[in-house]
């Protein structure tokens, strides 16, 4: 109910007031909408303590048709009696608490955003770190055997002699095999 009549109710009238460019309807509804402003903000608070009190709903609702009545004129009796007066004494300190909040936030925002910036590259230096350590890691790996058994999968296997510690010329430990008739005429001429 708030929503419908306290919300799009005056937003539909508070275009036909622009639409027509009729400064009375604007005054009506600008008082209007600075009186929902201020019950919102404290509705906030309110519904927290005193949603338990009997009928608080129903007196919300109450409160907004009280607020919009153009016979109770609620908006404009509550703006010329409390909220403009508190408003002109007050102006000058809410002007300068909002001027200082504004600098103070974007300090903060250029703050926190180098932080953040920082933060962000310190860890996409460390990802590429890692990344590139787990790379050369898993290079390294690899042996020269599994090398030569994936150039055999097709691809012809380069002329000459085998490349030290590859897996067709070595043994278990890695020292080089000699062929049966090498080995042989070596045990011959040690024999002899």
């Amino acid at each position: 109910m708030v929503l419908i009549f306290g919300t799009l109710y005056p937003a539909y009238y508070s275009y036909k007031a622009v639409k027509s460019k009729d400064i009375k309807e604007y005054v009506k509804w600008m008082m209007y909408w600075i009186i929902f402003a201020l019950f919102t903000t404290a509705e906030t608070f309110t519904d927290i303590f005193l949603c338990w009190f009997p009928f608080y709903y129903e007196l919300k609702i109450a409160f907004v048709a009280w607020l919009l009545s153009p016979y109770t004129k609620g908006s404009s009796l509550l703006y010329r009696k409390f909220v403009h007066p508190t408003l002109s004494s007050k102006e000058k300190e809410i002007d300068d608490c909002l001027v200082q909040a504004k600098d103070r936030s974007y300090d903060a925002l250029v703050h926190f955003g180098k932080r953040g910036l920082n933060v962000a590259a310190t860890a996409a230096v460390m990802a590429a770190s890692k990344g590139q350590g787990a790379l050369s890691e898993r290079l390294r790996s690899f042996s020269m055997q599994d090398l030569t058994t994936i150039r055999g999968d097709g691809a012809p296997a380069p002329s000459g002699p085998p490349p030290p510690g590859s897996g067709r010329a070595s043994g278990k430990h890695g020292q080089p095999k000699m062929s049966r008739s090498a080995s042989e005429s070596a045990g011959s001429s040690g024999t002899a």
